[in-house]
């Protein structure tokens, strides 16, 4: 495999989220993920990319992909397993096709982040008709999240959902950007968005270009 794939992103989870596995299982059409699995993200630069690394993942490793999406310029791949020494490997072996490492992947770029308190019965409305998660009520408070590259979005919701008691209204983890949408009381919005700026400002790696 040629070595001019971006690594856009590149992260682990070591243990998926109920909510965020649902919103997989609903919006995803590959072989779908429950709660406590480990779990790899991956995004990369071309998008048809992405074809090759499955196939390095799945030919090395017991793992299952769930999510295989290309989106204009990039790809974004999801891989599982009850297991994280099998995710591990999978991952190793993507990196040693791309000819990178793990420190070779973009940082997460935070566009931008908003707190909305008392959500208004008509926000609410227009958030619903175009979400995948869960349904925001009127009086939540409502977390917004914009990140590049979009892959970290999933990232940013686990480690939200882990962090409290809260809902998953939306996750967009592909296109431009990523984008994630949290509801809950103020209190617990307030921990879960701390939890998620948190995980993506430790994630290490280059400095995104344009």
């Amino acid at each position: 495999m040629e070595a001019t794939v971006d690594l856009r992103a590149y992260f682990y989870l070591d243990k998926m989220q109920p909510q965020v596995a649902a919103y997989i299982g609903t919006t995803a059409f590959g072989f779908l993920p429950i709660a406590g699995v480990a779990s790899l993200f991956i995004e990369v630069r071309p998008g048809m990319a992405i074809n090759n690394i499955t196939d390095l993942a799945v030919k090395k490793s017991d793992v299952k992909p769930a999510m295989q999406i290309v989106e204009r310029q990039y790809g974004l791949l999801e891989i599982h397993s009850d297991t994280m020494a099998e995710v591990v490997q999978a991952g190793t072996a993507i990196l040693e096709g791309l000819g990178l490492q793990e420190h070779d992947r973009f940082k997460p770029k935070i566009l931008s982040t908003r707190v909305i308190t008392r959500v208004n019965d008509y926000h609410c409305q227009l958030i619903n008709r175009t979400r995948s998660g869960s349904m925001l009520l009127a009086g939540q408070t409502l977390f917004i999240l914009e990140v590049e590259p979009a892959g970290y979005a999933a990232l940013a919701a686990n480690e939200g959902e882990k962090s409290t008691d809260v809902i998953l209204v939306d996750m967009r983890p592909y296109g431009a950007s990523g984008r994630v949408y949290l509801a809950g009381t103020e209190a617990n919005i307030e921990a879960a968005g701390n939890a998620s700026i948190q995980a993506l400002q430790s994630l290490g790696g280059k400095e995104m270009g344009r």
